[in-house]
């Protein structure tokens, strides 16, 4: 990563004390000029400092895959799964495509989706926002899971002739003619890997596909599909709370092929950003947190002592939670990417911003050990997700 940025910013701090003498300049007259003079006394020549602070953009890139399965994106990808899907609550179709417009502008060319995902309407929603940026972004989707008019059924198929289908509905609603990177989302247990593998090859001597990875698989698994078609990319959950792929081969498999690496839920699920809390209301109909036993409310009470942890370590720093959650994974690999999703322009501001801060290898090591002390409470899934990872 690169060196901190230099640039001085007007501070959250800074603009609490702007904030605080406006107010009291409101309380007598004549008010305009007071607020003047308040805002004046309290910015100071920091605030024409700030004033000149671009917005973040990244222009840093990171290669996934190597020899023909090389591809090229940015450090950090954009999960889009959440504009629409497991999410609770999210803003309008026209918000979530100006958003997606705005992480394009800074930078971002990996945005990731899923037919699974409504099913269907986040697919929807990228090929709207983005289909017309052909050679500018990569769009990313899955195939794997089941999806019957529309909805999903709780079974794999990943069949030639089903991979065959998917592919074809994908490039419509994407509003496009290839996709970059074609995932299986889950493993089949019906369909050998090495006929799984032998399709996507086919469709990539067609052009209907460039590359291809996989997610939530084992060592083995990995090695079985390389070895008939070259992988990319291999997705799983990966950080500070979840580090599975450490302890069973896969990040080691990924090193020793060449294969790159793309952690989805970089922050568990928002959890490491320090917005949720044994009071947070998940909604019924459209969040799967509410499923998940580390999120239930005693879970979150006891796991939050990790987000205190990077709360402390990160005041020392400058750095928010969620920065040192990212910079923690992409210090790693310089083959790791990953792709955390938003719906605020905030978010993604903060996300970015990930970039402008390099720690020493002995700070990030006593992050890690520090929250590795902490013992983690709750599964990750409940038993039957949990039947749909690891192969």
């Amino acid at each position: 990563m690169e060196e901190m940025n230099t640039q001085k910013c007007y501070s959250r701090r800074e603009f609490l004390k702007t904030a605080t003498a406006v107010g009291a300049a409101l309380t007598v007259s004549p008010a305009l000029d007071k607020v003047q003079a308040a805002i004046s006394l309290a910015r100071g020549e920091k605030m024409k400092e700030a004033e000149k602070v671009q917005a973040a953009r990244m222009t840093a890139h990171r290669i996934l895959g190597t020899g023909e399965a090389a591809f090229e994106v940015s450090t950090l990808g954009f999960g889009v799964m959440g504009m629409t899907y497991n999410r609770s609550y999210h803003p309008d179709k026209q918000q979530c495509i100006r958003l997606l417009h705005e992480a394009m502008d800074r930078g971002v060319t990996l945005f990731d989706t899923a037919i699974i995902y409504g099913p269907l309407n986040n697919e929807e929603l990228a090929g709207e926002a983005l289909g017309s940026f052909h050679g500018k972004v990569n769009v990313t989707t899955k195939f794997g899971h089941e999806v019957i008019d529309g909805k999903a059924t709780g079974r794999q198929d990943s069949r030639p002739a089903t991979i065959r289908r998917y592919c074809e509905e994908s490039l419509k609603r994407l509003r496009t003619d290839v996709i970059p990177l074609f995932y299986q989302h889950r493993f089949d247990p019906n369909t050998p890997i090495e006929e799984v593998a032998g399709t996507i090859q086919d469709l990539m001597k067609e052009g209907k596909v460039l590359h291809w990875g996989m997610c939530e698989v084992s060592a083995d698994t990995i090695r079985k599909a390389h070895a008939v078609c070259p992988l990319t990319a291999i997705q799983s959950e990966y950080h500070l709370m979840h580090r599975e792929v450490e302890r069973n081969g896969v990040l080691d498999v990924c090193r020793e092929l060449g294969i790159g690496f793309v952690p989805y839920s970089p922050m568990n699920r928002g959890f490491l950003g320090g917005d949720l809390n044994e009071y947070t209301e998940f909604d019924p109909t459209n969040d799967n947190r509410q499923t998940l036993p580390r999120f239930t409310p005693e879970a979150m009470r006891a796991n939050y002592r990790i987000v205190n942890v990077l709360q402390r370590f990160g005041r020392e720093r400058g750095m928010t939670s969620a920065q040192l959650a990212l910079g923690w994974l992409l210090q790693k690999a310089p083959w790791i990417v990953p792709i955390p999703g938003t719906t605020k322009l905030s978010h993604l501001e903060e996300n970015l911003r990930t970039l402008d801060f390099t720690l020493a290898a002995e700070e990030w090591k006593e992050l890690e050990d520090t929250v590795a002390a902490i013992p983690v409470t709750g599964d990750r899934y409940n038993a039957e997700q949990q039947k749909q990872v690891g192969f």
